[in-house]
């Protein structure tokens, strides 16, 4: 079950409810705080005596600055592709087939430029279901074909700033005439606005994944 939401009861004074929503918004999380007081008197003189609305935007700051630390952002996935190796290592090296399946569900790839090969630059802009794009920039480290890949990405803000870093290896390995894909993605320097990028990387990525098995399911 996906975490929707959190309910607690502040017993010392003041007395009040906490209710915390999580809700998914483009890959990201739409976080809510509700405070419930027993009185309208309470209500403000917390806000009044103790600053609330400041205090818990200052802890929501921390919290984004936690979950952009690069030692909370690593990630490790394994999938079995039922699909030769050559083809799997085809839709992350060919641009018209990594254009089909880059990106979580919904997502469209206008731009989506590679040059395969050490040094090479990556181009990717990821188009999100309400038109929002968001551009990303890499270069590849490592192509051994059909083994390995090795590439550093970065997501980009409105003023073409990177947001993160992030490294990423991907092994193609033969598993009985199929093929198993392990997926270890690093992040390294991340910004503060970069947290609801980060914490939706794991989602992000599974539901790219899924979206590469239907392309080489053919």
């Amino acid at each position: 079950m996906k975490p929707k939401r959190l309910v607690y009861d502040h017993v010392s004074a003041p007395r009040f409810q906490m209710t915390v929503t999580f809700a998914e918004q483009d890959s990201r999380t739409l976080l809510t705080l509700r405070m419930l007081f027993l009185s309208a008197a309470e209500r403000d003189d917390v806000v009044t005596k103790y600053h609330a609305i400041e205090g818990g935007n200052q802890t929501l700051d921390r919290l984004a600055e936690h979950l952009a630390h690069p030692a909370h952002r690593e990630l490790v996935i394994t999938r079995i592709f039922d699909a030769p190796r050559e083809l799997v290592f085809k839709a992350w090296t060919e641009p018209e087939r990594l254009q089909r399946w880059w990106g979580p569900k919904g997502f469209t790839n206008p731009v989506c430029e590679v040059d395969v090969g050490p040094g090479g630059a990556i181009l990717i802009h990821m188009r999100a279901p309400d038109g929002v794009v968001y551009p990303m920039t890499g270069v590849f480290h490592e192509v051994v074909e059909p083994e390995r890949l090795v590439f550093s990405s970065s997501a980009l803000d409105k003023n073409g700033k990177p947001l993160f870093e992030v490294l990423t290896t991907v092994t193609f390995s033969e598993h009985g005439g199929k093929t198993k894909l392990t997926l270890h993605a690093s992040v390294g320097k991340a910004t503060a606005e970069a947290a609801p990028h980060l914490a939706g990387m794991d989602q992000g990525w599974n539901q790219s994944l899924d979206r590469l098995a239907q392309e080489v399911s053919v």
